[in-house]
């Protein structure tokens, strides 16, 4: 797949999109940088995550496309839960794989209202468990800060994983996120993340385009040494109801 046609069609389609459709106050502004707000009390969502890895973007191959469902739902304003069904398609010269990948049961939690703090805090955790039985459990937490100035949204997340079993390996990683609404409904935006233990960097842009009964976000990020991929590209979408 062309990866630049496929974000130019998207681009084009969110514009035209947002022109014509009315705001959703609960979308995801950034791909992998989570925002201060939960699911309202008694809501829930489907979300699907497509998220393609080019490791060498001269080459076609390697790649590997992941494919995620989500089930989200509200338990009060405040803190919500959602549970994960992932599966994985694994490109190579010699194969062509395409298999289920474990799940990951999240929950999330808004520490008091919007701007009451200095910095709007909320808190991630999330077990993940692979399909291979022979991987470990993983636990992951996240420090979501975030905060609104003039149009302007700053989102950054500390990141924290930690393999469960004896002697198990310890991550720390990060994603930020700056964006601006230019329409009612369309967002532009800028996003980083990375991993502090391995030194992988990335950086790129953000669209998000968002309705009453649909919204949808992708993103791009492009390695900035060489332990990271060349490229690496994440589609959104939500239907709530």
């Amino acid at each position: 797949m062309d990866i630049k046609k496929l974000f130019g069609l998207l681009c084009g389609s969110f514009i035209i999109l947002g022109l014509a459709q009315d705001l959703y106050a609960d979308r995801r502004s950034y791909v992998w940088t989570y925002e201060y707000q939960t699911m309202p009390k008694g809501h829930a969502e489907i979300e699907y995550y497509l998220t393609e890895e080019q490791k060498n973007i001269e080459k076609a191959k390697p790649n590997t496309w992941k494919h995620w469902v989500e089930l989200e739902y509200g338990i009060t304003d405040h803190w919500d839960i959602s549970m994960y069904q992932q599966f994985k398609q694994s490109n190579t010269d010699a194969s062509n794989t395409f298999e289920y990948d474990g799940f990951k049961i999240r929950t999330r939690y808004r520490i008091l209202e919007k701007d009451k703090l200095p910095v709007d805090t909320l808190l991630y955790l999330e077990y993940i468990r692979n399909d291979n039985l022979e991987k470990p459990n993983v636990f992951e937490g996240k420090v979501i800060l975030a905060k609104d100035i003039w149009d302007f949204n700053i989102a950054y997340n500390q990141i924290y994983k930690q393999e469960l079993e004896g002697g198990g390996k310890t991550e720390h990683e990060y994603a930020l996120g700056v964006s601006y609404p230019i329409l009612t409904n369309f967002k532009v935006g800028i996003e980083s993340k990375g991993n502090y233990t391995d030194r992988k960097y990335y950086i790129g842009p953000t669209l998000a385009w968002f309705t009453k009964k649909l919204w949808a976000t992708i993103g791009a990020v492009g390695g900035l040494n060489r332990r990271s991929d060349d490229l690496q590209v994440r589609l959104l979408v939500g239907i709530p109801f």
